[in-house]
């Protein structure tokens, strides 16, 4: 035979092709199919039709290969992550689901031996659907499990409904036809001539279970059954360990209250003398007392937590300790204090984690609520006198006038920039640095929420080196920002949900200065009131947020940033392509946005003006010609015009 020319030589590279590249047994007799559509010879199509049946035996065999490589790999991994485990159910749920995987079968599933009933046991299922079938023993020799058993050797069923060589009993036959079951594999899981359970792959269908699945069935178990002696064996340790440390805890434990109550009292009054706060005692406590802290103020607001797990003081047993003059215990281990100041009560605290309080203890965590109560005392006072001079400092920064005499608060003389020197000084003392960019937001809720507001306010201004306070009957607030859009947005969603109520908040700036405080503080409030006359209750926006309202009700107003924001990216397609995106969209808008005036004022197909809207809406978005948006891109466009002229 002489060597293959024309289709015949391409055939056999594409055989070749497809056994490198793997590909699909299918695939292969599509050559010989193309071969002979080409009208070869009889010759060269036989010739072809020999390659391709080396060429699928080949195939054959390096997917017998790889299949191997995988199921060696699977078993490699299979004993590194038994390995790696260490309490006895992950062991077991482990082996089940890997066998599962392995074998692909519906169900696989693990007995294990029970020495006292002299049987064994349904341990761990996976895929498994009946209580019944999840429930079963299988006594020695009984049903394939038994046997396996039994016997120490693997069996297998291709339809174990019918097959007459093993015992069927009832109570079996109920479980496996309740599961639907048909196939079946068992192996025994052996240590030394001990067989401590057996492993089962399963399906719901007849299935003849081929040698080397036997064999990797087997081969995982033999893993498995060493897995599960160490998990056995590392749990006896621990318990063992942990009887151990029981009895050493035991001993320890009169010695170790006598020094925590010397501990305590040197570290709760080191702790007052230094000035600490709430946090640090309940860190301390809590790490005295071995649980989880939580402390709460008189309006329920946390005001300090400590360890994973800890619950919020029950306000009803709030009520009974403040009653009692005691600590309490309540459900679950908890263990809820009064924080009293006399008559008043300021708080509660709870501790999680100590079922059982000895009186030391207990009379350690009674003495943590009077220290709370005396440092919230001592806060309270100091928050007051920092809330009145931060207050007063916020109201002359946002009235400041220079030139005109400073309030009593201020510092410097009639000269202006001598007074904003000392607000500057003055603002230096509790934290605020004016020399940076600072912007102002003005909040807005109904009045019952008001003083949580304010607080919220407070708390968020210090943590941001801000000031806030009531002004002219809403809340403001003045922090270092260079957005202030975004921050607005993000504080009337999240405080809306504190206070219980919609919160709105404008806001405007960055201010460079005392000097420019006051204007920016009055464009915040232009911001507000509009975004309340928008019907935009419980949002929070800077002026150049709201379109072409902001426009108008800006100071020194953006036009050519407010016509970007609003068309931006039809400018910059038409500039970059010489398109008429905006021409178009100019003409549409004029003709009522009717496409057979516009193509005939364009002098263009009706097509044309349809593909260049439709390349306007994926600029601008779906919603660009809905009445809001079709007014702001008409008003934008007029602008557009306006700056282009001379």
């Amino acid at each position: 035979m002489h060597s293959p020319t024309g289709p015949a030589a391409r055939a056999a590279a594409r055989l070749l092709d497809l056994l490198a590249g793997g590909g699909a047994a299918e695939e292969f007799g599509r050559v010989v199919d193309g071969v002979r559509a080409d009208g070869v010879s009889g010759e060269e199509l036989a010739f072809v039709a020999g390659m391709t049946e080396v060429a699928l035996g080949v195939h054959r065999t390096l997917g017998q290969h790889r299949r191997r490589e995988a199921e060696l790999e699977a078993l490699f991994d299979t004993a590194g992550d038994l390995a790696a485990l260490r309490d006895l159910d992950s062991v077991l749920r482990a082996i089940v689901r890997r066998a599962r995987k392995l074998l692909h079968s519906d169900v696989a599933y693990l007995t294990l031996h029970d020495p006292a009933a002299g049987d064994t046991y349904m341990r761990v299922t996976d895929g498994s659907t009946s209580a019944a079938f999840q429930q079963l023993r299988l006594a020695m020799g009984d049903g394939l499990g038994g046997l396996v058993a039994q016997t120490a050797r693997p069996y297998a069923s291709a339809d174990y409904r019918t097959d007459t060589r093993f015992r069927h009993v009832p109570a079996i036959d109920k479980g496996v036809a309740e599961e639907g079951l048909r196939g079946i594999l068992g192996v025994p899981l052996a240590l030394g001539n001990r067989v401590i359970g057996v492993l089962f792959a399963a399906d719901r269908a007849p299935r003849g279970f081929a040698p080397e699945a036997i064999a990797l069935l087997a081969s995982l178990a033999d893993h498995a059954a060493i897995a599960i002696d160490s998990a056995r064996r590392l749990e006896e340790t621990r318990a063992a360990l942990a009887e151990l440390d029981a009895a050493n805890r035991t001993a320890r434990a009169q010695s170790a209250a006598i020094s925590r109550a010397a501990e305590t009292h040197d570290r709760l009054t080191d702790l007052v003398l230094r000035g600490g706060t709430v946090g640090h005692l309940v860190r301390d406590v809590a790490g005295i007392l071995g649980g989880a802290l939580v402390v709460h103020g008189a309006d329920g607001q946390e005001l300090a937590r400590v360890g994973e797990g800890g619950v919020a003081p029950d306000p009803a047993a709030v009520a009974v300790a403040r009653r009692d003059g005691r600590a309490v215990a309540v459900a679950d281990g908890v263990w809820v204090c009064a924080v009293l100041a006399g008559p008043e009560l300021l708080g509660g605290m709870a501790l999680t984690g100590r079922p059982v309080l000895d009186d030391a203890d207990r009379r350690l965590f009674e003495r943590a609520g009077l220290v709370t109560a005396l440092l919230l005392l001592m806060g309270r006072s100091v928050a007051e006198a920092e809330d009145r001079v931060r207050g007063e400092l916020l109201d002359d920064l946002i009235t400041f006038q220079p030139g005109r005499p400073r309030s009593p608060h201020g510092e410097g003389d009639r000269d202006g920039h001598r007074g904003g020197a000392g607000l500057v000084l003055r603002a230096r003392r509790v934290g605020v640095d004016l020399g940076r960019p600072h912007a102002v937001l003005v909040l807005h809720c109904a009045p019952e929420g008001r003083a949580r507001l304010a607080a919220e306010a407070a708390r968020r201004a210090r943590s941001l080196g801000g000031l806030a306070g009531p002004h002219g009957g809403r809340v403001v607030l003045v922090v270092p920002c260079g957005a202030p859009g975004p921050l607005a947005a993000s504080l009337a969603e999240e405080w809306g949900r504190a206070v219980g109520g919609p919160v709105t908040v404008g806001s405007a700036g960055p201010a460079d200065g005392p000097e420019r405080l006051p204007a920016v503080h009055a464009e915040a409030v232009r911001c507000l009131e509009a975004l309340l006359a928008l019907g935009r209750g419980g949002q929070g926006a800077a002026l150049p947020d709201l379109g072409f309202a902001g426009v108008l009700l800006g100071d020194g107003a953006d036009v050519g940033g407010y016509v970007r924001r609003v068309l931006g990216p039809v400018l910059d397609y038409d500039a970059a392509r010489g398109t008429e995106l905006v021409r178009t969209l100019e003409t549409y808008y004029a003709q009522g946005a009717s496409l057979s005036r516009a193509k005939e004022a364009l002098h263009v197909h009706v097509n044309t003006v349809v593909q260049r809207l439709e390349r306007v809406a994926l600029l601008l978005g779906a919603d660009w010609n809905a009445p809001a948006r079709a007014l702001e891109n008409q008003l934008a466009l007029r602008l557009h015009r306006l700056l282009a002229l001379p």
